[in-house]
């Protein structure tokens, strides 16, 4: 992994890189916008082809900053990039493209307290796959939080589960946590690699698996015939994902987890409800419901038992 250098000549980029507490802020904030982004085309814009042009241009924006870093790792990425790649089809193209189809049935307040699951899901899924110790607590913590996005998926009636009767756009955010779940695990096995170079690589990645999902779910690739056409709405859109969520965040939270583990990273998510439901009221002029409000209290209740069980002394 990649050290911080002590040196006094720094860059404010370089400097910037090695505070992981405000780049655990600053991600979910650019992250809370995504989805209120995303809300905002619908309707113009295939959830399909979004995400294609999404993993596309942010490749190309990537590319000049990693590729001195992609020529010193060559050797290193020649071995790994089908893990590398992975990363992006999954931690970026899939989660993204599971969000920006269940936004087109559920709002971005829904989607913001369902992604505050995700410290629990990693949480969750440590024990399961790497049995990492959790007390009884941390799991009580966990299993309170899970109740709480139940609530908001069923929008305030959990009888609805019983029924199956669950708002897809709601499921559809789920597996995107899911999925995000599994890319945070997975950063455990990242080669030893410069960020820069993982993520060229992951972006490329994230492009095919955009292309990939494009051609046969959203009209095929003569699709992008259509950004011709497309309001200067979309193309601020287009040019937020690109670079905020996709460069910045991506960029922060790696550097986050790198520096603090994915454990101590993972609460940074409780921020992304807090961001993108001001900013969905702010933007979109969404309302909150009496669930929201239950739901967001349930949460936070779970994570900050499993956040106070892990800090009593064994």
């Amino acid at each position: 992994m990649t050290k911080p250098v002590a040196t006094q000549n720094r860059g404010i980029t370089a400097r910037l890189l090695d505070q992981p507490y405000l780049m655990l802020i600053l991600a979910p904030l650019f992250w809370g916008g995504n989805g209120v982004a995303a809300k905002l085309a619908i309707g113009e814009i295939d959830p399909f082809l979004l995400l294609a042009t999404r993993c596309l241009g942010a490749l190309l924006v990537i590319l000049p900053f990693a590729w001195p870093h992609l020529r010193r790792d060559w050797p290193v990425v020649r071995r790994h990039w089908p893990l590398l790649m992975a990363y992006g089809a999954i931690g970026y193209a899939l989660f993204n493209v599971f969000l920006y189809v269940g936004l087109k049935t559920t709002t971005v307040v829904n989607s913001s307290i369902e992604q505050a699951a995700l410290p629990m899901m990693i949480l969750g899924a440590n024990f399961i796959v790497f049995q990492v110790r959790a007390r009884a607590l941390q799991v009580a913590g966990v299993i309170i939080a899970i109740s709480g996005v139940i609530l908001t998926a069923t929008h305030g009636d959990p009888t609805r589960l019983l029924r199956l009767d669950i708002n897809m756009g709601d499921a559809y955010v789920i597996v995107a946590c899911l999925t995000y779940t599994i890319y945070t695990l997975a950063l455990k096995y990242r080669p030893d690699v410069h960020l820069m170079s993982f993520l060229g690589v992951a972006f490329a990645g994230a492009a095919v698996t955009g292309l990939i999902t494009l051609q046969l779910f959203g009209g095929g690739l003569s699709q992008f015939a259509n950004l011709a056409h497309a309001s200067p709405k979309v193309w601020g859109v287009l040019a937020y994902v690109m670079i905020f969520p996709s460069m910045f965040s991506q960029i922060f939270y790696a550097r986050g987890v790198e520096l603090l583990g994915a454990n101590r990273a993972a609460p940074s998510h409780n921020l992304i409800p807090v961001f993108g439901t001001l900013l969905s009221v702010l933007i979109i002029g969404e309302h909150l419901e009496l669930y929201h409000y239950l739901s967001a209290a349930i949460i936070i209740g779970g994570i900050v038992l499993a956040e106070w069980s892990a800090r009593q002394p064994k």
